[in-house]
C-alpha cells in the first residue's frame, strides 16, 4: 500500500471512527440520536392563532434542582405543543454543565427547534422551599413569559417530581370552555396551625440578595396577624390567568406589592401569596376556582408532603380527573405506564397531538411532520377532567368554596 493510499485509508477510519464516538455520546446523554442531524431542517410554515375563538395556549414554568436536569427534560416533553410557551429553571445549585446538557437536549428535539417556545433560563437563583425565592423566582419567570409572548392564556407552575395525567389536546379542548379569567388556586381563610407556624413568624431568606444559598433563620418575636388584608393560604401548585399575572407584576394599585412585602418575610410564601392576592383584589376574587388540579396522596401522619407516587396508584390517578400529579420518584416504572397507556409518547419524543401528521413508529417520529397546530384531539382523559372541572367551576357558580 501507497503513502497517498495509506493517508486515505487512515482518514477513512478516524473519519469513521469519530462519527461512532458522536453516535455513542449522543446515545449516552439520553437523546436520540436521530434529532441531532435532522432538526435544521425542520421549519414549519403554521402559525398558532390566538383569542376567544381559538384554542388557548399555556405558558409553563418548570423548575428543578440539582441531578433533575433529565427530570424536566422528560417532564417537557411530556407536556410539549406548539401552541404554548415554556420556561425552564435549574437553580443554582445545579453545575453549569447541568445546565448546558439541558440546553443541547431541548435544541435537539426537531418541533421544539421548529417552534422556538422553550427557553432555559440562563441565570438561574436558589430555591428555598422556606423562604422567599421560590415565589421570586416564579414571578421572574411569569414576567419573562409575558415579555416572550403575551399571547397565552394560563401560567402553569411544575416542578421536576410532577407529571401530566393528559396530553395538551385534552388540556386544551378541556380549558377551551372555560372563562379565560379564572384561576386555579387551592385556598382557604381557616388558617389553623398555619397561623402560628408559618403566618406570623418573620424569616429572612438571605438567597434573595445574595449570589450564594444561605441558610434562613427566623426573628425572636413574632408579628400579628395583618389587618390591612385577609390572609388565604393552600396548595404553592396554581394555574393562573395572564390577566391576574399582569395585576400582580404591573398591578395598578398597591396591593400585590403590599402582600408580596409581607410574604417576603413569611415561611413558604408559596402558599400564601397568589392566594391572598386574588381573594382580596375585588376584580378577581370571583375568578377563583379553589382547585390545584393536582392528584397529590398525603402522608399519614403527618400530612406534611406527599408520597411518592407509584405503580400501586396507577388506576386511582388516572380515574381521579386531575390533569397532573405529583410526587414521582425519577424514572419510576409508573411513569413509562403513563407514557404508554395516556400520552402514548415514545422515549425522548414529544407527547403526539392532533398537530402530528406523520406516522408514529419505533423507527419514525409522527411529530417530525406538521398537521394543523390550531386543531385538537382530545382522549378519553378529556371526558374525566373535564367532568372535573365542571364540578369545581359550579362551586364557585354557588359562591361555595370561593374565597372563603
Amino acid at each position: 500500500m501507497g503513502l497517498t493510499e495509506r493517508k486515505k485509508w487512515l482518514f477513512a477510519l478516524f473519519s469513521a471512527l469519530l462519527v461512532s464516538l458522536l453516535l455513542f455520546l449522543t446515545a449516552i446523554s439520553g437523546l436520540n440520536a436521530s434529532y441531532a442531524f435532522t432538526f435544521s431542517s425542520y421549519k414549519p410554515a403554521v402559525i398558532a392563532n390566538r383569542g376567544s375563538q381559538s384554542p388557548p395556549s399555556f405558558a409553563y414554568y418548570i423548575n428543578g434542582g440539582k441531578g433533575d436536569k433529565e427530570r424536566i427534560l422528560r417532564l417537557l416533553l411530556a407536556v410539549y405543543h406548539p401552541r404554548n410557551r415554556y420556561l425552564l429553571h435549574l437553580s443554582s445549585d445545579a453545575s453549569s454543565n447541568e445546565r448546558e446538557w439541558l440546553v443541547a437536549a431541548v435544541r435537539s428535539v426537531p418541533a421544539i427547534q421548529a417552534f422556538e417556545n422553550v427557553e432555559v433560563i440562563g441565570k438561574p437563583i436558589w430555591l428555598t422551599d422556606m423562604g422567599a425565592t421560590n415565589i421570586a423566582a416564579t414571578l421572574r419567570a411569569a414576567a419573562i413569559l409575558l415579555k416572550l409572548d403575551d399571547g397565552w392564556d394560563w401560567f402553569i407552575t411544575l416542578s421536576a417530581s410532577d407529571y401530566p395525567l393528559l396530553t395538551q389536546d385534552d388540556l386544551a379542548h378541556v380549558f377551551s370552555s372555560v372563562r379565560r379569567d379564572l384561576n386555579f388556586i387551592d385556598h382557604t381563610s381557616e388558617l389553623g396551625w398555619k397561623e402560628e407556624q408559618r403566618i406570623r413568624p418573620i424569616i429572612v431568606d438571605p438567597s434573595i440578595y445574595l449570589a450564594r444559598r444561605s441558610q434562613t433563620f427566623t426573628a425572636t418575636q413574632k408579628r400579628p396577624t395583618p389587618s390591612a388584608f385577609k390572609v388565604f393560604t393552600g396548595s404553592p401548585w396554581v394555574t393562573l390567568s395572564r390577566s391576574f399575572l399582569e395585576y400582580c407584576l404591573f398591578g395598578w394599585d398597591n396591593l400585590p406589592r403590599t402582600i408580596l412585602m409581607y410574604f417576603n418575610n413569611a415561611i413558604m410564601p408559596q402558599e400564601g401569596y397568589f392566594h391572598s392576592v386574588a381573594c382580596n383584589a375585588p376584580e378577581f376574587s370571583n375568578t377563583t376556582v379553589n382547585t390545584d388540579l393536582r392528584y397529590m396522596i398525603w402522608d399519614s401522619p403527618p400530612k406534611m408532603d406527599p408520597h411518592y407516587l407509584n405503580v400501586s396508584d396507577f388506576d386511582q390517578m388516572i380515574k381521579s380527573g386531575a390533569a397532573f400529579a405529583r410526587r414521582f420518584q425519577k424514572d419510576d416504572p409508573v411513569l413509562t405506564m403513563i407514557d404508554e397507556r395516556i400520552l402514548h409518547r415514545r422515549h425522548n419524543r414529544v407527547t403526539p397531538g392532533s398537530w402530528c401528521s406523520g406516522q408514529n413508529s419505533w423507527f419514525t417520529d409522527g411529530c417530525t411532520h406538521l398537521g394543523d397546530i390550531n386543531s385538537l384531539k382530545p382522549g378519553l382523559q378529556a371526558k374525566r377532567f373535564s367532568d372535573s372541572i365542571t364540578n369545581s367551576i359550579d362551586d364557585i357558580n354557588t359562591q361555595s368554596t370561593q374565597c372563603k
